[in-house]
């Protein structure tokens, strides 16, 4: 019996797809859906580069779903069509001593089911198909985007980082469970280096992207700022997640938008999630309004005005900070630990937490923790990046609205050094702030 058999029995929503055996030292399997796109080749190319001087180190696939409803215009359909075929030609045009390409056409969606959530979904239960072929629960499933470009290094940084146990939060000996795979936007014409731009864009568009990528980066260390322990950023272009541990947390959901988020969410929850920081994806700056949100609708409604994008106001997650320093109290799970928890908090966190009913929460979660550590994962569990997201908006409504990007992303740095010893002054420039915040990324 295969590691994934109840999973593809319960969850699987197509039968096998791809028809060749896999390689048996296939080890990583790059995924990779495509609706009505441009840019396929041009990311092909980027795998394509990828080797090793020990070929015996990787042997990968990359499947690739080129998708659309039923009901989609005639156009786009022809032009997945002529996608698909140039696919096949591209193939044949490369073979690679470790790497195999597979692609396939499905233009069967139904109107519910239709979007980037439902062709991840059948793309990553594929490749757990085809390692269960294998018994090989350890395989890595990357998440790509057929717009994005990697690092000559991507696929051999990804075995790696995985069979790194220093990149493991286990006790078990293992390598992680997943990993957000570090990207970085196109912020002009010639970048990357390895691969620019297949078209070059407006100032505009680079403006706006810019601003949107600092919009990623200053939400995720104001997070991790509060002290909560699961923030990682959720790209769907830049992820990673062992077959098993995909299993295991129920696959991909069929989500037209931010399905990325709600599944890394699942398994950065679990504790053993990691930042691979040895490579990069470059996702593409253009706008699309192909998804509800996300990059390509950002880039859009920004490159068509002067107005900066706006964001959570920094002061809220100082608020989370006083808040979730408690938990890290050796005696938390006991009552006298439990009252360092229980407030009076400023506002609008006090309402909210009574709102959230939160004294009945904790108390219901020190009733059933015999120890501060589990205590604590217990309180993460409850008190996570969703709940998170409403204090915000519960902030925001009240007393905080957004403020620009960059007013935020500055006053942030002051708030993790407030000596300004480590971090120099640059204003409010979104492009400046945003070098900074890369390396933050990088720490």
């Amino acid at each position: 019996m295969g590691f994934a058999d109840a999973y593809l029995v319960k969850a699987g929503l197509r039968e096998a797809i791809f028809e060749p055996e896999p390689h048996p030292g296939l080890n990583i399997i790059v995924t990779i859906p495509v609706f009505h796109e441009s840019g396929l080749e041009r990311c092909l190319d980027s795998l394509f580069q990828n080797t090793s001087v020990f070929e015996e180190k990787f042997h990968a696939e990359v499947l690739i779903l080129i998708n659309a409803p039923a009901d989609a215009p005639a156009e786009i359909l022809e032009h997945n069509l002529g996608t698909l075929k140039a696919t096949r030609e591209w193939i044949a045009d490369h073979p690679h001593p470790c790497m195999d390409f597979h692609v396939w056409l499905d233009h069967s969606f139904g109107k519910k089911e239709a979007g980037v959530g439902t062709a991840r979904k059948i793309l990553m239960d594929e490749a757990v198909r085809r390692f269960n072929l294998l018994e090989r629960p350890e395989g890595i499933i990357a998440s790509m985007d057929a717009d994005a470009v990697v690092q000559p290094n991507y696929l051999e940084a990804l075995v790696d980082h995985f069979q790194d146990k220093t990149a493991s939060r286990s006790s078990t000996g293992s390598g992680p469970d997943g990993c957000s795979v570090r990207f970085e936007h196109p912020l002009a014409p010639d970048s990357p280096k390895d691969f620019p731009a297949d078209r070059p864009y407006s100032p505009s568009v680079y403006r706006a992207i810019t601003q949107y990528e600092l919009y990623l980066r200053y939400y995720l260390q104001s997070v991790r700022y509060t002290g909560y322990p699961y923030a990682y950023h959720t790209v769907g272009s830049s992820f990673a997640v062992r077959a098993d541990i995909y299993c295991k947390e129920g696959g991909m959901n069929r989500r037209q938008g931010g399905e990325d988020f709600y599944f890394i969410q699942k398994v950065a929850q679990r504790g053993n999630f990691s930042q691979c920081n040895a490579t990069c994806v470059f996702p593409s700056p253009r706008p699309s309004e192909r998804v509800p949100f996300g990059t390509g609708p950002a880039v859009g409604r920004l490159s068509e005005g002067d107005d900066p994008l706006l964001t959570y106001d920094p002061r809220p997650f100082g608020m989370l900070k006083d808040l979730f320093a408690g938990i890290g109290n050796p005696e938390v799970h006991n009552d006298s630990g439990l009252g360092n928890l229980k407030g009076p908090w400023s506002e609008p966190l006090q309402s909210f937490l009574e709102n959230q009913d939160f004294n009945g929460a904790l108390n219901e979660i020190r009733a059933n923790s015999a120890s501060a550590r589990a205590f604590q994962k217990r309180f993460w569990r409850w008190f996570n990046m969703f709940r998170i997201m409403k204090f915000l908006h519960w902030a925001r409504e009240r007393a905080y609205p957004d403020i620009p990007v960059g007013d935020a992303a500055a006053e942030l740095l002051r708030l993790i050094d407030p000596e300004n010893k480590g971090i120099p002054s640059v204003g409010s420039d979104p492009k400046k702030l945003l070098w900074i915040y890369r390396m933050l990324d990088l720490r």
